[in-house]
């Protein structure tokens, strides 16, 4: 029995180590169901989802949903700390080590206290062991405890750059793209500001945005948890309209170079097919189509008025849905995982973008004005 539990133990510390190492340090995708931080996301998201689904939709399910990434990932360090100080306590009780202070049998929670202020190398010292198996297992775990918790102090800047290089893309979307963002408002806006020509500038800037994405949301999962600063953007929605605008410019904008849009459309396709492998969430249609016929004829009609036209006709409305094929089952799948709303092809009613909306201009007309915007409008939030 003691043989069996000292094994156990020793397996247990593996598999932490293991995993940690798996999730902290190694730079790609790692397979494998049953692997401890695969089920602890998925069960606690799942929980936790579930609670988000039941308050109405809107700022408190959004506020609610935004807190799950950090604190999940506290919650990990926590587990991974918890089973490494209580691997080393049953490993103690399993050698049924000597120890100075204890009983001369120590009983499982003082292996445990002794595993714990030896894991975070408190020193106290009023439980040691007095053999030199214990004392090699003290010192093992010390160096683990110190070594263990600067991993976890160095990993977090790693992970918050990433965060804040994705973030600021996405803001850079607002006045461009609208809030939420949308592949019509995009095309629009280029067109009013007859500036067409330069979306391949903005398409190669999207295209290592995308490769940035891919890389690091591999790496580190955690990252597709954390939400955006605002509840109408996230890096699922910027994805998404930067494949639509790709799509509409490969198939549907006459006199257009297609080769730059093809680069950024390989790339954000990649993206959002490999982030649907990693977390599981097999193709599937949207709920609702987000490019209804009357509203494709009301952007084609305005790009032209522009001077910017689309093309008409089966052939080009059949290419650009052959397009939409390719990466939307796989965004509507990411979005009904992750509770992200994603945004159409073509709004129904012209945004008011994140930067023309505060409490500051709600209260200031004059401030409104200057932004574009009046606050007595319906369109205003």
């Amino acid at each position: 029995m003691r043989i069996a539990l000292s094994l156990a133990s020793l397996a247990l510390i593996l598999l932490i180590l293991g995993d940690a190492f798996q999730v902290m340090v190694l730079p790609r995708r790692v397979s494998g169901a049953w692997r401890p931080a695969r089920l602890f996301y998925r069960g606690t998201w799942r929980l936790w989802r579930g609670i988000a689904q039941q308050f109405a939709p809107g700022r408190r399910r959004q506020t609610f949903l935004s807190v799950y990434g950090p604190l999940s990932l506290l919650a990990l360090f926590a587990t991974w700390v918890t089973g490494l100080i209580v691997g080393f306590g049953l490993l103690h009780w399993s050698l049924d080590t000597p120890l100075k202070g204890a009983e001369e049998s120590a009983d499982l929670p003082t292996c445990l206290y002794l595993s714990g202020t030896t894991f975070f190398t408190l020193g106290y010292g009023d439980v040691t062991p007095r053999e030199p198996m214990g004392r090699v297992l003290a010192v093992a775990e010390s160096g683990m405890g110190f070594g263990f918790l600067a991993l976890i102090i160095g990993y977090l800047p790693v992970l918050y750059q990433a965060f804040s290089r994705r973030e600021v893309m996405i803001s850079l979307l607002d006045a461009r793209a609208g809030s939420p963002p949308s592949a019509g408002q995009l095309l629009l806006r280029l067109g009013q500001a007859k500036s067409v020509a330069s979306v391949d500038a903005l398409l190669a800037e999207w295209e290592r945005w995308a490769a940035e994405l891919l890389e690091s949301h591999l790496s580190f999962p955690v990252l597709s948890y954390y939400r955006s600063q605002h509840d109408n953007q996230s890096w699922l929605a910027a994805l998404s309209a930067i494949l639509d605008t790709c799509s509409f410019l490969i198939a549907g904008i006459k006199g257009a170079c297609p080769y730059q849009a093809q680069l950024t459309f390989a790339m954000a396709r990649h993206a959002a097919v490999d982030l649907a492998l990693v977390f599981r969430t097999p193709p599937q249609g949207p709920d609702e189509d987000r490019l209804p016929r009357e509203r494709l004829v009301r952007l084609r009609n305005q790009l032209s008025e522009e001077g910017v036209h689309l093309r008409d006709g089966e052939a080009a409305d059949g290419k650009f849905d052959e397009l939409r094929g390719l990466y939307e089952p796989f965004l509507a799948a990411l979005g009904r995982y992750f509770l992200f709303a994603l945004p159409p092809v073509v709004p129904e009613k012209p945004p008011v973008d994140n930067w023309q909306t505060s409490d500051w201009t709600s209260r200031a007309p004059g401030i409104g004005r200057l932004a574009g915007i009046d606050p007595t409008d319906e369109h205003f939030d």
